[in-house]
């Protein structure tokens, strides 16, 4: 067996006497992977070296973007409003918090430029576009191997059968069976499940209230400046351990209710990724669609438990909360993850080279080195991490999907997801020849239920982005204002169509109603992000205009995505016409052939 394995292709014995070494092709990798790990391994290494190739164009489409935003980044006349004005905002808390200059956020304003500009909604329909072709590319890409190694037609049920009989002549074949009782529980409980899932969520959401309050009461004077984007931070620190706690606990339930019902790679698959979606994106959800929305208004506000305010958005907008929460967890799952595997690593590849050298001491000693170290490596190989039918699940849950969904707000996540797959390859490869026992080559012709997974993720990526864009971000108002209520829609020459836009976003609050909050007595009049009247705090008719725009805008990105989308499948076929064509031939030879055989048994019976 393979005892140690570089990235580059090359083998190495560990008998000192039979060093050999072998240098191989990219193609040769994968034909050496199939025939040692069987065609389901090599499929998994098929199909993320075919992502990481396809990543390359939307991670530079994602910096073109991104640099686009940063070179009007001193231009913007959004970012000067914000830094140059004189307004006086509302206190972000009660009791301790008093009023601050929108001036003092002129750092936020220009990150939140950085990720909320025009170029995002290009970007997030290329990449609800780009998740269909590199679905369809990988069928066609998967379809020229499968062909190769003669499993384009396996049938699992086939093969499961011939192996009944094989072992057993008179064998029965194991029935289909379906109980509406055990559906029954298994959707209950798998409701309970997710009911506990997103009350994680709101505790995270009472964490990041209660962090807020506190840090702005804190001592230290950057610390209490940036209150709300301390908390969000410490809350997507806070999301991600807890997301490493609940994979664990995911994974155990998903074991315990396919032992209820279908004991199937298929059903632990669909059931473990409904929770782990959860449990990734029920905190982005909230952060995404109602952060800033739900929070009331001066003299009305909502709180938890009749104490704590909740959050609310910057004036700049309430995307680069969504920004700074996908990027904390996207650095820290990759980082974190790839140094824990990278210390494995060094630890076993020392262990072998002590391994080796006691080889060494057994030849000086008069023994055969290679009995030796075979008895060893057995027991060697023994004492690795145990696998199972699943193993390969982890692997493919450890390719996140921020690369499409929500990346309307993070451009860069192509770029993150790219590098992440770089080392993620090797270190799969590293993890599966020398940390874990090898797993029992398996035939198959496809990566099973994550081609369906992948297609949900890509409808699932469609409408997120759509509501990204039509409601987290700030590009329906600015438009809105650019065409009805800027300079230029009132046909002022010589000015700038958004000058006024960041005033035109704010209310006044009452006096009154801060004071009551307030332990000093406020002599001005406080603003506040929200599009109400400043007599008696009704909604405006500009506030009505913006949502009728924002629910028509998703619809139309959504129809447009999805025609697109269906185009793009249409005009990629899922096998090469080379592919087809030699099937075509491979069958008629065996038709001859069969054919040929019945004359000749014919004819032996005459």
């Amino acid at each position: 067996s393979l005892t140690t394995y570089r990235f580059q292709g090359q083998r190495t014995d560990f008998c000192p006497n039979k060093k050999r070494s072998i240098s191989l092709t990219f193609k040769a990798i994968n034909s050496v992977t199939r025939n040692y790990f069987g065609e389901k391994v090599a499929l998994y290494y098929l199909w993320l070296g075919w992502y990481t190739i396809l990543l390359v164009p939307a991670a530079i489409l994602g910096v073109i973007v991104f640099l686009y935003a940063l070179a009007f980044f001193n231009t913007s006349p959004l970012i000067k409003e914000v830094c140059e004005s004189d307004t006086v905002m509302c206190p972000r808390c009660d009791k301790w918090c008093q009023v601050w200059q929108l001036r003092d956020t002129c750092t936020y304003a220009k990150v939140s430029h950085l990720f909320d500009n025009e170029g995002t909604v290009a970007f997030a329909m290329f990449m609800a576009v780009w998740a269909t072709i590199f679905l369809e590319l990988w069928k066609r890409h998967k379809a020229t191997f499968v062909s190769k190694w003669k499993v384009f037609d396996w049938c699992e049920e086939e093969e499961e059968l011939i192996l009944g009989v094989v072992n057993d002549p008179d064998c029965h074949p194991k029935e289909f069976r379906h109980s509406c009782l055990r559906s029954t529980l298994i959707l209950v409980l798998v409701t309970l499940m997710l009911v506990l899932i997103i009350g994680l969520t709101q505790a995270l959401v009472v964490f990041r209230v209660v962090a807020a309050v506190l840090l702005s009461e804190g001592t230290w004077e950057f610390v209490r400046d940036h209150a709300n984007t301390v908390a969000v931070m410490l809350g997507a620190v806070l999301h991600y351990f807890t997301m490493q706690f609940m994979t664990r606990v995911n994974k155990v339930v998903a074991f315990k209710l396919c032992e209820i019902g279908e004991s199937e790679e298929r059903s632990f698959t669909v059931k473990m990724f409904t929770f782990q979606f959860f449990t990734l994106f029920s905190s982005l959800i909230y952060v995404a669609f109602f952060l800033g929305r739900i929070n009331g208004r001066p003299g009305s506000y909502v709180r938890i438990s009749g104490k704590w305010r909740l959050e609310e958005c910057h004036p700049s907008g309430c995307l680069t909360d969504l920004f700074i929460q996908m990027a904390v967890i996207m650095l820290l799952k990759q980082t974190l993850n790839n140094i824990f595997e990278t210390t494995t690593e060094k630890l076993e590849r020392k262990c072998g080279h002590c391994y080796r050298n006691e080889c060494r001491e057994e030849e000086k000693m008069g023994h055969d080195p290679c009995d030796i170290c075979k008895l060893r490596d057995w027991l060697r190989n023994y004492d690795l991490n145990d696998v199972n039918s699943f193993s390969l699940f982890n692997e493919f849950l450890e390719i996140g999907t921020f690369t499409t969904i929500f990346v309307a707000a993070f451009p860069l996540a192509p770029l993150l997801a790219l590098i992440n797959n770089i080392f993620e390859i090797r270190l799969d490869a590293i993890k599966m020849v020398s940390l874990e026992r090898r797993l029992v080559p398996k035939k198959t012709n496809d990566i099973g239920i994550w081609t369906k997974v992948l297609e949900a993720i890509g409808v699932l990526a469609v409408i997120a982005n759509g509501l990204v864009i039509g409601v987290s971000s700030d590009f329906i108002p600015r438009l809105v204002y650019r065409y009805h209520y800027g300079p230029c829609a009132n046909g002022e020459a010589d000015v700038h169509c958004m000058k006024g836009y960041i005033n035109d976003t704010l209310s006044t609050a009452h006096i009154t109603d801060l004071n009551r909050m307030l332990m000093v007595k406020l002599v001005c009049f406080p603003s506040y992000k929200d599009y109400r009247n400043d007599v008696d705090y009704s909604l405006t008719s500009q506030f009505w205009l913006i949502m009728a725009v924002r629910f028509a805008f998703v619809v139309l990105f959504e129809h447009v995505v999805v025609i697109f989308k269906f185009i793009a499948a249409w005009f990629v076929p899922d096998s090469p016409m080379l592919v087809k064509n030699n099937r075509l031939k491979d069958k008629l030879s065996r038709l001859k052939e069969e054919l040929q055989d019945m004359k000749y048994s014919k004819s032996t019976d005459v």
